[in-house]
């Protein structure tokens, strides 16, 4: 087998999973990209099993601490194990996330079930190249009729991968109500935003929304509508959402209708809208900033930071005197403490103040594994104003 030496010091040597190139010591065997490559220290230790991307920044990404290969066998038990951990912790079965890469030991393989329809994600070269071995893995799951390939997620091209949508098994199922949490759903799995639905956020919706009764609330970049639609359903007195997708503007009016729930869509730039909403001099009472990832690159972590700063700054300033913010990253490069460090200067810009009600996270079936923190990159906020201050 082909592999990499470890220089001292990399943090695969401390338990992280990933080796970057600046940590190879030397390559042996000429592997290409996506063979399975043994990973050793500088004394030749076996360290384990890695998939193997030399055009990457990750060169490395080890799925095993023992000689391993990726063959059918690995797949399905990987796959079934995946599944099997939700399953014993009360994870929905028909709806939610049942593959979550490195913390499944999948490097790069993302999985969420929507009933009888998989959706997959192929991010990683190895696994692009044993599509068929895992989409046939899949399909043997009880109930999968249908499996839809989503590979168009940007991370590919940083691995040197094409962009494409396509069925992969069965017919395309078009499109499909799904329910989230007492709100019904319109899902098209070949568009729309990553699997179809913001399944990260399923358990938030309901924190959120407990706070929506009787409440005035501001839903920022609303997408399809999933805070929007739970705190309309939830008794808000009244739900603006905020949305600058035409096309997600359209499918959260549709979901709105579908349900039955009063929701005002605004069909602007979030910035220009709470910039505008400043001047008018209108305030809400519960106030949700769940914005698109503001930087998919390390280098750019002062820009996002500014970025999250600013959002802070004018969500402060149309929010109530007692008023709530729900607030979120999903940029992994950007820790829990520095996102909190920018929104707490955001407030002082505006010169709020507030307590943290309650540190939000990504949904429970999409774990996060100790050893690889970059499989936890949801963080949220739950911020209460303390007026007079």
């Amino acid at each position: 087998m082909a592999g990499i030496v470890i220089r001292p010091r990399a943090r695969i040597l401390h338990g992280h999973d990933w080796v970057y190139s600046s940590e190879v010591l030397k390559v042996f065997g000429q592997p290409v990209n996506g063979d399975v490559i043994s990973l050793k220290d500088g004394r030749d230790k076996m360290l384990g099993s890695a998939i193997y991307n030399g055009s990457s920044q990750i060169v490395a990404r080890r799925f095993s601490r023992k000689r391993q290969d990726l063959d059918a066998d690995f797949f399905t038990r990987r796959i079934t194990q995946a599944v099997a951990w939700r399953e014993t912790r009360g994870c929905d079965r028909e709806l939610g996330r049942i593959v979550w890469s490195e913390a499944d030991g999948l490097p790069g393989v993302v999985a969420d079930r929507y009933g009888d329809v998989v959706v997959l994600q192929l991010l990683t070269w190895a696994m692009d190249q044993r599509k068929d071995l895992i989409v046939a893995a899949l399909a043997e799951l009880p109930g999968v009729r249908h499996v839809v390939g989503r590979n168009d997620a940007p991370i590919r091209v940083a691995e040197g991968l094409p962009l494409e949508t396509a069925m992969w098994h069965g017919e395309d199922p078009g499109e499909r109500e799904v329910e989230l949490g007492g709100v019904r759903f319109l899902v098209h799995f070949l568009q729309g935003q990553k699997t179809g639905l913001y399944l990260d956020q399923a358990e938030n919706y309901a924190h959120v929304a407990a706070w929506a009764k009787g409440r005035k609330v501001l839903d920022c970049f609303s997408n399809q509508g999933g805070f929007a639609l739970a705190c309309a359903r939830a008794g808000a007195a009244e739900v603006t959402a905020v949305e600058s997708s035409a096309e997600s503007a359209a499918r959260l009016r549709n979901n709105a209708e579908r349900n039955g729930l009063a929701v005002t869509v605004a069909e602007e730039d979030v910035f220009f809208f709470l910039k505008e909403a400043t001047r008018r001099h209108e305030t809400y009472d519960l106030v949700i900033l769940d914005p698109p990832s503001f930087t998919r690159a390390k280098s750019k972590i002062h820009d996002a930071l500014r970025g999250y700063r600013e959002l802070h700054a004018r969500g402060a300033d149309v929010l109530s005197a007692h008023g709530v913010i729900a607030s979120f990253s999903c940029s992994h490069h950007v820790s829990a403490g520095d996102f909190e460090s920018a929104a707490a200067a955001g407030l002082a810009d505006v010169r709020r103040s507030a307590r943290i009600l309650q540190n939000l996270t990504q949904a429970s079936d999409h774990p996060v594994a100790l050893h690889l923190p970059e499989t936890g990159y949801l963080k949220g906020l739950l911020l209460e104003a303390m007026p007079g201050r």
